[in-house]
């Protein structure tokens, strides 16, 4: 029997760096599946999220099974879908579609890669209050995540003020009143957090960086990052001179990846085996 054809792909902006077509391939190849995954980076071909209706009509006319979403697509991409999961709906971003008899699907795997990675990670740490850096696609999904792990209060913290607002204010809708607020002062938020987050760009290679001044950092603050290029960000290793416990973006990236390998193939992923990928790939860099 001829082997499943699985095509996919990435839409994004300055996306070269990204190690998800590997960690796909790589497990396509494991369970024996024909599995191809493109990166369309925005950056390259000179394009604007304006362009998304012409990519996903050129990748469903291509045959594609689905396609990733990254910045800065996860929230424009909703206007050109057919239907949400219901995550999806309740966060307000996409990560993943996949094309169906003519029809388009958003769902989204960020927030169940943070929860795992999360679980597995920190579970054991405080979460009666943590700051969260970023009000985007991918902060969206990762305060989802932390409230559902039962973190009392969430501050928002975005450099658009109003977006860190309707963000609180669609978490305390889904979530309770009170349980996400706007920040108005980073440094007293951070001061008298337990945990800090960082879903912004800030620390990627091409946006280095850190979102909080060093002296902000201290032994009982726990620090997580969802950036994974480079592993250890400016953020996470300023983290670890002072003696926070860190959580890194690289469970993330590989449990939102398992995610959506599933939606993308109908096969389950081998978890333990594309963190051993990942791994891998990182220790190459």
């Amino acid at each position: 029997m001829p082997a499943k054809s699985i095509l996919v792909g990435l839409v994004g902006a300055g996306i070269q760096a990204s190690l998800t077509p590997h960690l796909h391939e790589e497990e396509g190849a494991a369970q024996e599946l024909r599995y191809v995954y493109k990166l369309i980076d925005l950056d390259v071909l000179g394009l604007t999220p304006a362009a998304l209706p012409e990519i996903l009509a050129e990748a469903e006319r291509g045959g594609f099974t689905g396609l990733n979403i990254t910045y800065p697509c996860k929230q424009a991409v909703i206007a050109l879908l057919d239907e949400l999961s219901p995550d999806a709906r309740a966060i307000g971003a996409v990560n993943t579609v996949t094309f169906r008899n003519g029809r388009r699907f958003g769902h989204n795997t960020d927030w169940t890669g943070f929860f795992e990675s999360f679980r597995r990670t920190l579970s054991d740490a405080g979460c009666g209050r943590v700051v969260q850096f970023g009000a985007g696609g991918a902060g969206a999904a990762v305060a989802h995540a932390l409230l559902t792990l039962d973190v009392r209060t969430l501050t928002i913290i975005d450099t658009d003020r109003g977006r860190a607002r309707d963000l609180a204010n669609a978490l305390c809708a889904g979530f309770g009143a009170g349980r996400a607020v706007a920040a108005e002062n980073p440094a007293d938020a951070v001061a008298a957090a337990n945990g800090l987050v960082n879903t912004t760009p800030v620390g990627m290679a091409k946006f280095p960086g850190s979102v909080v001044p060093e002296a902000w950092l201290r032994p009982k603050l726990w620090v997580a990052d969802i950036v994974y290029f480079p592993l250890e960000t400016e953020l996470l290793r300023a983290a670890g001179t002072h003696g926070c416990r860190t959580m890194s973006g690289a469970g993330m990236a590989v449990f939102q990846a398992a995610g959506a390998f599933d939606l993308f193939s109908g096969v389950k992923p081998d978890l333990e085996r594309m963190l051993g990928h990942f791994e891998r790939m990182a220790a190459g860099l």
